[in-house]
């Protein structure tokens, strides 16, 4: 039986293509607050907004391999605290408000498609890109950590390819030439990213591997790529302070505009943090990873950043989240500290 169409109604197929990349209205598994009760703006707002950091989410994690729930990461690491959602947080330690001082906003989360891995991470890349060729910085909340192809590859389009480093703290390095015959998943994203260009090897520094892979092979291309790594041994004999001088002196080697922050919350040792989808015993404590990420951003100029792979499904007592929303501050406050001369 035919239906006629209704005054003002469209087609599903219109409606479909109409629907922004940055949104928290059409996922389930979106969040509708904004981190920590920052002013939330959209994607076409951004360019008159004096906003120099933007947050968004990427709830995406078809990408896993093993406990999937990284979708929901956005929104629980958006509303992990115990204040006020007033979008007001003084630092202790520095007595700067950063959410004021680099006038944070949130575009919301990138409508990904559930299941559909290459145009999801072209929507990421496109909104991600946006947000920095209008000028600001993007922090992403993941999703898991293929999502940091799409990211990094975004924050390229607007900087140049190969004009910036990337830190990377993770148990694993992610540099998998094929996932279960697939070229995107969260064990390819690096290898993605120096195969396109976007980030050279040389501009990779790599922070707490450990465990169990990957295999000798891909370690061996890693080398042959120069990228820079430091496992967890080397950080227990050497001490992360001494780490992160080093890889301070290798992000600004050759000229480099800034970095891009990449943190995987398994780089922390998972009992602090349980809610993540590959644990691997033995990585950082929490106060090591806030003090490296704050440091980081203090010291050189970010371009990006994101938190991945925060799985609140298998989280105790909100550990996780909580730690993946101060790693977000830690980095804003080290980004405002640069900017106030700290």
């Amino acid at each position: 039986m035919d239906h006629p169409e209704q005054p003002g109604h469209k087609p599903y197929e219109k409606r479909r293509l109409e629907i922004p990349f940055a949104s928290s209205e059409y996922l389930s598994f979106a969040s509708r607050s904004s981190f920590l009760g920052v002013p939330k703006l959209r994607l076409d707002e951004l360019a008159a907004s004096e906003a120099e950091a933007v947050i968004l989410g990427a709830p995406f994690d078809w990408g896993a391999t093993h406990r999937p729930g990284a979708r929901f990461g956005p929104q629980a690491i958006r509303e992990a605290d115990y204040g006020a959602m007033d979008g007001y947080r003084p630092h202790l330690p520095s007595g700067i408000d950063a959410l004021g001082e680099l006038g944070v906003v949130d575009i919301g989360d990138v409508y990904v498609i559930p299941g559909v891995i290459e145009e999801s991470l072209d929507r990421i890349t496109t909104t991600v890109a946006a947000v920095a060729e209008s000028g600001k910085v993007p922090i992403v909340l993941g999703g898991d950590h293929t999502v940091t192809y799409a990211n990094a590859s975004g924050v390229a389009r607007a900087h140049g390819d190969g004009e910036f480093a990337l830190i990377h703290f993770d148990a694993h390095a992610d540099t998998g030439n094929v996932q279960n015959g697939q070229l995107y998943g969260h064990g390819t994203p690096m290898r993605r990213l120096i195969e396109s260009g976007a980030v050279p090897g040389h501009r990779f520094v790599q922070i707490g591997l450990r465990g169990y892979w990957p295999e000798p092979h891909v370690v061996e291309w890693m080398r042959q790529q120069q990228m820079r790594s430091y496992m967890m041994n080397d950080i227990v004999e050497r001490g992360l302070p001494a780490v992160v001088d080093e890889a301070v002196e290798y992000a600004l080697a050759g000229g480099a505009k800034g970095i891009f922050i990449s943190v995987d919350i398994d780089v922390v040792d998972p009992g602090m943090a349980p809610g993540t989808g590959t644990p691997e015993p033995g990585g950082l404590t929490s106060r090591e990873l806030l003090d490296a990420v704050r440091r980081l951003a203090r010291d050189l100029d970010v371009l990006g950043a994101d938190v991945v792979e925060v799985a609140p499904a298998y989280d105790h007592a909100e550990i996780t989240v909580y730690l993946a929303n101060r790693v977000v501050l830690e980095v804003l406050n080290g980004m405002a500290e640069r900017k106030l001369g700290f």
